[in-house]
């Protein structure tokens, strides 16, 4: 069972786990590390990552370090729907400490524009 608190850790970021029996230098090290993963995974039609897109809702980290992943699509019809999250999974899962993955795929709330990161919007010159 997880025993963690959400926490944003940037606007328009996901909520990250924190709170956990884990070491706060151990959380923080696993969250930049989950982060940077995430940043690699690109939806084919965008060129921008997921975690910059605002697609990451939340990343849940428990004391047995299985992390929970709440993400979201472009829209529901996205052509990768069935295969993103098998993309996250395998990015997370080689951060090392993670014990296992899982992600959710949810669409509530729906993704919108506003969830995007500055990064995003220059990338998709989208001002």
């Amino acid at each position: 069972m997880t025993d963690s608190v959400a926490e944003e850790i940037k606007p328009n970021a996901p909520a990250m786990g924190k709170g956990t029996a884990l070491p706060p230098e151990e959380i923080d090290r696993l969250t930049d590390d989950i982060i940077a993963a995430l940043k690699t995974v690109y939806d084919p039609e965008i060129p921008s990552d997921i975690y910059e897109l605002g697609l990451i809702y939340r990343v849940d980290i428990a004391d047995d370090r299985q992390i929970t992943i709440d993400m979201t699509l472009t829209a529901p019809g996205c052509p990768v729907a069935g295969e993103m999250p098998g993309w996250v999974e395998n990015a997370v899962s080689t951060v090392n400490g993670v014990a296992g993955v899982t992600v959710n795929m949810t669409f509530d709330p729906p993704w919108d524009q506003s969830r995007m990161s500055d990064e995003a919007r220059v990338a998709l010159d989208m001002w």
